[in-house]
């Protein structure tokens, strides 16, 4: 048999490369292999760790909705621009409330997933457990928590998008006291404060803040996490004669004070320390007792309406301050990705250090930008006061961020 020519050999080649290509496409219509398959980038695997249980398992909650909100939208757009249009793939898991928990999530989250990073994990106790095991591996964690710990430790991988605890806790105090007329009207104060990282970070600020103001602090009290009687804590502060109580706490805990103050006729300014004094059901829950509240707060939906508000389209409630940080710091991620052009764990946290990010869901932040400092804390991240208002929180302090008058029930 005479041998076939080079050119002879590659027709026959290329007849069985469309051959082969047909077969496939053929299976593809069957649903067994779609030619589209074979040209889409791998997902990228990003990590999201959040109390779905127990104590907290509400705010957890809200964090996710504001995470696949983000992550939605951007697959829905196109995916990842810098990684050819990879889509997000969010790998999801319960820290439940306690730190053990979350730190043996973490561990194994990033050992069977290959995340690019972590986000979460609301309380800061949970955060702390799991940058222990972020760190160790090299992954980045992007952060809401409060904890002054957070930034502290000379971490190289951790980014808080959040003002710290303490400054929280200073803004706090100082807002309430310009709000009531200033420290010669006010000079007896109560702090009543969780024992956990967030409640003792900002209970610390609130004291720095008072020190300074010369404003005598005439109770200052920790109570466990998930307490079930406030009745000692009430007795004690109607003694106290303090002019305004600054009550740290997530949902159950402040539904217990603020309920007890109110029934008890303790007219006093309550000025809570965001957490559980922030999200829809506190008001639910207390109906016109919530009216008036003041709370300090790391950022308010109606800082920028724009966004926000497709969150209340999809999940019919405003966005709270938990849902709209996890959103920028998901957001910020993928703006990282897409400027680095890689999910590399390394490159994302070189990126993350070097820019400066002003589009998208950091509009939603004071000051509308994000930049993080060596320590990871974002420069640019500053408290705003906030008070119920018919069922909605209005950012009324200081007067650069408000989008509504203080009302005077509470002041």
């Amino acid at each position: 048999m005479r041998k076939k020519s080079s050119v002879q050999q590659a027709d026959v080649n290329l007849e069985m490369r469309r051959q082969a290509l047909k077969s496939l496409g053929v299976l593809g219509l069957a649903g067994v292999l779609p030619l589209s398959a074979l040209a889409q980038p791998k997902a990228i695997n990003v990590g999201v760790i959040l109390p779905l249980s127990g104590a907290n398992a509400q705010f957890g909650i809200n964090s996710r909705q504001g995470i696949e909100l983000v992550a939605d939208e951007i697959n829905a757009s196109g995916g990842l621009k810098g990684l050819g249009g990879a889509k997000i793939n969010l790998v999801i898991a319960d820290s439940t409330s306690t730190p053990n928990n979350a730190a043996t999530v973490a561990q194994r989250l990033i050992a069977e997933n290959e995340c690019c990073a972590i986000l979460g994990a609301f309380a800061s106790s949970l955060t702390l457990a799991i940058s222990e095991v972020t760190e160790r591996r090299g992954v980045p964690l992007i952060t809401m928590s409060y904890s002054d710990q957070l930034t502290g430790r000379g971490f190289k991988n951790v980014f808080q998008v959040t003002p710290k605890g303490s400054v929280i806790g200073k803004a706090q105090f100082n807002f309430a006291s310009e709000l009531s007329g200033g420290t010669s009207k006010v000079n007896k104060v109560a702090i009543l404060y969780e024992d956990t990282a967030f409640g003792t970070s900002t209970a610390a600020g609130l004291r720095a803040a008072a020190k300074e103001a010369n404003v005598e602090i005439v109770l200052d009290e920790a109570y466990p996490l998930g307490i079930t009687d406030v009745t000692p804590l009430v007795n004690k502060l109607r003694a106290s004669k303090a002019q305004i109580v600054f009550p740290v706490s997530y949902l159950n805990d402040s539904l217990l004070i603020v309920r007890a103050l109110r029934q008890q006729k303790i007219n006093i300014p309550i000025v809570g320390g965001s957490a559980g004094y922030v999200i829809p059901d506190f008001a639910k829950a207390l109906g016109d007792y919530a009216d008036g509240v003041l709370s300090i707060c790391s950022a308010n939906y109606d800082l920028d309406t724009v966004s926000t508000e497709r969150y209340r389209k999809r999940f019919n409630a405003f966005m709270v301050h938990e849902a709209v940080e996890h959103a920028v710091s998901l957001d910020v991620l993928i703006q990282s990705i897409n400027a680095a052009k890689s999910a590399k764990t390394e490159d994302i946290s070189r990126t993350l250090r070097s820019m400066t990010f002003t589009e998208g869901w950091a509009k939603t932040m004071t000051n509308a930008k994000i930049k993080f400092d060596e320590t990871g804390l974002n420069i640019h991240a500053e408290p705003v006061m906030v008070q119920w208002q018919k069922n909605e929180l209005a950012t009324v302090w200081p007067p650069k961020f408000a989008k509504a008058k203080v009302i005077s029930r509470n002041v």
